[in-house]
């Protein structure tokens, strides 16, 4: 009797809080939730801006895409400059911080640079702290950023990922963000994610579904607003998603979503010509101007989990992060 009273009392206490520990690298953070890997912050390799991968949840299922980081059988090799997790604009003062090379047409491309301040921090959340700078084609400074990515075990093999981040016009010039669809939180799904689409004119098989806050679905997502949107699959048995939540203090909130079938998912508050009707708005009705020295900041969460939004408790989970767990 004794023993079974034990057995039950280690049933009902809560779990321990799981360990966060973030390692800094030359180029990269690596980030370890009780030993294993969720992802790396990567801010020096030479991309055009900083970006996390892998995604990964704690039985090693990755939910981002491989490429251009690394070379994976099977997997569309589009757009190389969707890298896995991370935050980039179309259209800031008229550069283009999300396009590279041709992509984009002729707009000029900039870029996003670490600038030298990261400060991190272990516990039951890990979390960084940094800096960047906005770029030019020539150099010139056109705004910077301060992010903060807060990294948690959710339970369950769940993992939550918080980025905010306050981009910051010059103290003598506005920073208009203007309307644009390429943009903005955004991640790039694990191929296996995808719905059915085309590639270079070629079907390519595809099991993911969307689902929104709203309760649009797959195709019907693109360009809808509401206050989350989950990605979902089933692999070899078992389903897994990607949620990514809009704060309720975030601009424009509900934010629109710029969910492709491929695989490209975004949480964008500027694209608002782009994705509305055109006949209704100006082409610069998104448009958002951050006065000179004046700043913006953003705030998402992604909840990578396992299970359909309903197992997962996709709605649930965003209440709790509304509510500021």
């Amino acid at each position: 009797m004794r023993f079974r009273f034990l057995v039950l009392l280690l049933a009902l206490a809560p779990l321990a809080p799981a360990d966060v520990r973030l390692t800094r690298l030359a180029d990269r953070v690596r980030v370890e939730i009780e030993g294993r890997l969720f992802t790396e912050y990567i801010y020096a390799d030479g991309a055009s801006r900083p970006y996390c991968y892998p995604i990964l949840l704690a039985d090693g299922t990755g939910l981002s895409r491989d490429f251009p980081m690394k070379e994976s059988p099977g997997e569309d090799r589009d757009h190389p400059h969707h890298r896995a997790l991370m935050f980039a604009h179309g259209n800031a003062n008229g550069i283009d911080f999300w396009n590279e090379g041709k992509a984009g047409g002729n707009t000029p491309k900039g870029r996003t640079v670490h600038d030298g301040g990261l400060e991190t921090a272990d516990g039951d959340t890990g979390s960084l702290r940094t800096r960047n700078r906005w770029l030019s084609p020539e150099g010139r400074l056109i705004a910077t950023d301060e992010t903060t990515i807060r990294f948690r075990d959710a339970g369950h093999g769940n993992r939550t990922l918080d980025y905010e981040v306050t981009i910051k016009a010059l103290p003598d010039t506005p920073l208009v963000m203007g309307d644009s669809k390429e943009g903005t939180m955004s991640i790039r799904l694990a191929q296996w994610l995808t719905l059915p689409h085309k590639i270079s004119g070629k079907d390519i098989a595809g099991v993911g579904h969307y689902l929104t806050a709203a309760g649009d679905r797959d195709g019907a997502v693109w360009g809808k607003r509401a206050s989350w949107c989950d990605a979902y699959a089933t692999r070899d048995g078992k389903t897994y998603g990607v949620a990514i939540f809009d704060h309720p203090q975030n601009l424009r909130h509900p934010t629109w979503w710029m969910a492709r079938d491929y695989g490209l998912f975004n949480a964008n508050p500027f694209g608002q010509h782009e994705f509305e009707s055109e006949k209704k708005h100006p082409r610069n009705m998104g448009d958002y101007t951050i006065p000179a020295g004046g700043t913006l900041t953003l705030r998402y969460r992604f909840y990578f989990h396992s299970g359909d939004p309903d197992a997962a408790k996709v709605a649930d989970t965003y209440a709790a992060y509304v509510s500021g767990k």
